[in-house]
């Protein structure tokens, strides 16, 4: 540093700074606490977050106008707290003690979160590399000897420049800057492609997410109203999978075929214009659609992804399933595999765990041993996250516990207890629960199941499928059942209702497993 720096530098004065925080007062209340760090401000307090702010901002601007004008002999303040327009340059030697131009003005800046405000005197070039910093007063140019003073305007009252004054403005909190982009067309969170063709297509796309838009926005549900906009949503979304050949849009179409049957059936129920055949409302065991299509779900995995053949080794596949969906992991004792009707447990459970299927920290013997005290931790692995988080299936940890709780309660149903009913029996009776219509009749719209997609959920042939039926029809679970060629049809009876899940849009047969017959 030269001797003229050294000189200029003794000559000139630290800039004045001062803070004002807005803190908590403490824990578990929403009163907060306004300390300034000029020595003659007390502390404040006030109830809430936003009146301690409204304060910690009137506050300021009292100083704001009580305060001097900035000294043209002032260094920066910002100097002493680490700016960074006068950190040391350590690739030349600098003449300069500092890398400072412009008048002296007094800026002021906040936190992004609006919890402290500070003023500080510094030179106009800091005050503009500081971001979110708003210059309230400059300092006053050196006067010419032979030019006047200007006449003061008031007892006290600080003089500024012409070109600024003290101003009200205290800046806001900073967030981040606002990149305007050009509005996009959307639906369904998806962005509608300027260039989208046919044009009627983009144009109903367009209609469809403003008219959801405005649905959103109405006071009172009109769910036919509801029920019309996804019909279209499925149609437009179809077309619309149909030109550009996107296997999601097909899917999302038909979650809107889905989501229009249950809206629909939901008005029907509010309205009371359901058929009198279907009888009052059922108190079912899974009480939304949503629900019931999870449980479809479950049922077409496990007939696609089953290691082992036959209708027992799929039912005990299915329990294990619902019992690990989410997480691939659960807990099981002996009792959920003896409730199952199974002829011979251990060798299923060991077949399993030979193939990597399933995991246990024991034998399968020390499975069929374990209590509810002394619960057995199961994994598989199928059902494991992936390294991207997704799994298999996409209900919620909530929504797991449900359908484990509805199919235990449907295959541990006491009448098929006390008639022996096999686990091919139970894992019929079950199936058909997920495929009747909202009176408990078999198929959609009641008019039966088609055996060659009943086959593909329940692994045995026609000859086998009478003897079921006739199990079923014994224990009370199944009336008129006729069983032809092509379909089977029948009503659950009323006992079973609650366990019911109605179709609210046929969902395809699942593939079958290899190896299975």
């Amino acid at each position: 540093m030269t001797q003229a720096a050294v000189s200029e530098l003794d000559e000139r004065v630290p800039g004045r700074r001062w803070t004002v925080r807005l803190d908590a007062a403490g824990r578990g209340s929403a009163a907060v606490r306004i300390t300034c760090s000029r020595p003659a401000c007390t502390e404040q307090r006030h109830p809430s977050a936003a009146a301690g702010r409204a304060a910690a901002v009137a506050h300021l601007k009292a100083h704001l106008h009580a305060a001097p004008a900035p000294r043209a002999e002032a260094y920066c303040a910002c100097r002493a707290a680490g700016c960074h327009t006068h950190l040391p340059d350590t690739g030349r030697a600098r003449a300069e003690p500092w890398r400072c131009g412009g008048a002296v003005v007094l800026a002021v800046i906040t936190d992004r979160e609006g919890r402290w405000w500070q003023a500080m005197e510094c030179c106009s070039r800091c005050a503009a590399a500081t971001p979110g910093a708003r210059t309230t007063v400059t300092s006053q140019p050196p006067r010419p000897a032979n030019c006047p003073a200007p006449q003061a305007t008031g007892a006290g009252t600080p003089q500024f420049s012409g070109q600024q004054v003290v101003t009200d403005s205290v800046p806001a909190p900073r967030s981040t800057p606002v990149r305007h982009r050009p509005p996009q067309a959307k639906i369904a969170r998806r962005v509608i492609p300027h260039d989208l063709r046919p044009v009627a297509l983009r144009d109903e796309l367009i209609e469809l997410g403003d008219l959801f838009r405005a649905y959103q926005q109405r006071d009172q549900p009109d769910l036919a109203l509801l029920a019309d906009l996804q019909e279209r949503k499925a149609r437009a979304f179809t077309t619309w999978a149909d030109v550009t050949s996107e296997g999601a849009l097909r899917w999302e179409a038909r979650r809107a075929e889905q989501a229009a049957v249950a809206t629909r059936l939901q008005h029907q129920q509010r309205t009371g214009s359901i058929a009198t055949t279907d009888g009052p409302a059922v108190a079912r065991h899974l009480t939304v659609p949503e629900q019931w299509e999870h449980a479809r779900s479950v049922l077409a995995h496990v007939a696609g992804h089953t290691p082992l053949r036959g209708p027992e080794g799929r039912l005990l596949v299915l329990m294990l399933t619902l019992r690990t969906a989410n997480t691939g992991s659960g807990n099981l004792v002996g009792q959920d595999l003896t409730a199952l009707g199974l002829t011979d447990p251990v060798d299923l459970v060991e077949k399993l765990t030979g193939c990597g299927w399933l995991r246990l920290p024991g034998t399968a013997g020390d499975l069929l041993a374990s209590r509810p005290e002394n619960a057995t931790p199961i994994t598989v692995p199928s059902l494991a996250p992936g390294e991207d988080g997704t799994a298999p299936f996409t209900f919620g940890r909530k929504t797991r516990p449900k359908l484990s709780g509805w199919a235990q309660k449907a295959i541990s149903d006491k009448r098929l207890r006390k008639t022996k009913a096999t686990a091919g029996t139970r894992l019929l009776a079950l199936t058909l629960a997920t495929q009747t219509d909202t009176s408990g009749r078999l198929g959609p719209d009641g008019g039966g199941i088609a055996l060659n997609a009943l086959a593909a959920w329940v692994p045995f042939d026609s000859t086998e499928l009478q003897h079921h039926v006739d199990q079923l029809t014994a224990a009370d679970w199944l009336t008129d059942a006729a069983l032809t060629d092509t379909h089977l049809t029948g009503q659950l009876t009323e006992r079973v209702h609650p366990l019911t899940c109605p179709l609210t849009c046929p969902l395809p047969c699942p593939p079958p497993a290899a190896g299975t017959p």
